[in-house]
């Protein structure tokens, strides 16, 4: 995943239109316009770091005189008390610029963070860790980016780019034949042929129904590691297999012994938390 510089500049021109509103009150009434500071960006807790490109937009947005000093890149991991950025120039500009920067950079390092979290439980298996479209509104290219940065891998972007099966559209298609999944995978290879279609499997039926419709990817969808191993041993490698559901940082080494390819985890977006950052000035 690779971000434009055009969707980071927005990203952050909204987000400093939305807090800066007519002005920054409190820094217009107290700083007099002249005034110059350095401030250090410095991680309060170990992390992995996403997401220092907005930080730097955001405070290079507000005066072209800003300099900044990178010490740390993205997917880097930095311990407590390590600076990320050195940032210099008019004080106004960095006190109204602070709140922005944080925001993105503890938001996007917390999901970097919680995706090293999982890596790291599983490593030493061929598994990988997937993202999910669980993300935040307006969000998933950016928090899609933080994953890769801490060494998960990106499941589709969004709805147009896989072709993926699930329950509700099993039900939907319950009376055709041979079989709902049949006759969904058939349809979807006619349909959209480039696209690689994934199937959603509940019962060790679904998979053997998957594997011989065709799949390239079944999703094993809440299947304890006894279940998951049956289903890889059945699938022998004719797919891609995806565990999902119920995964957490207690069980997820459990499930990637159980031999799958994948294993897709919504809590690394949705429930990551920010990461502890701080903006110090220096006197």
């Amino acid at each position: 995943m690779k971000l434009t510089i055009i969707e980071i500049r927005n990203a952050v021109w909204s987000a400093l239109v939305e807090d800066l509103g007519e002005g920054d009150a409190t820094t217009l009434a107290t700083v007099p316009k002249d005034f110059q500071s350095v401030a250090l960006m410095r991680a309060r807790e170990s992390q992995v770091v996403a997401g220092l490109e907005f930080a730097e937009t955001a405070f290079k947005s507000l005066s072209p005189k800003i300099k900044i000093q990178k010490l740390a890149k993205d997917g880097q991991r930095v311990k407590p008390g390590q600076t990320l950025l050195k940032i210099s120039g008019p004080s106004r500009a960095l006190l109204s610029a602070e709140r922005v920067a944080l925001n993105f950079v503890q938001r996007l390092s917390g999901v970097a963070t919680a995706t090293a979290q999982f890596a790291d439980a599983i490593a030493g298996t061929k598994a990988m860790i997937l993202d999910t479209r669980k993300t935040t509104p307006g969000w998933r290219r950016f928090e899609k980016y933080a994953v890769a940065c801490g060494g998960g891998r990106n499941h589709r972007i969004g709805l147009f780019d896989l072709v993926l099966i699930k329950d509700n559209h099993l039900v939907a298609l319950r009376h055709e034949k041979p079989n709902a999944i049949a006759a969904a995978v058939t349809r979807a290879r006619t349909t959209f042929p480039k696209l690689k279609v994934e199937v959603e499997a509940d019962t060790l039926e679904q998979v053997a129904q998957a594997v011989e419709a065709g799949a390239d990817i079944i999703l094993l969808d809440n299947m304890p590691p006894a279940q998951l191993r049956k289903a890889v041993k059945m699938v022998k490698g004719r797919a891609q297999t995806e565990a999902s559901g119920g995964v957490n940082l207690k069980t997820v080494r459990g499930i990637a012994r159980s031999g799958v390819d994948l294993i897709s985890v919504g809590a690394i977006t949705h429930s990551a938390r920010a990461v502890d950052i701080g903006l110090d000035f220096e006197g």
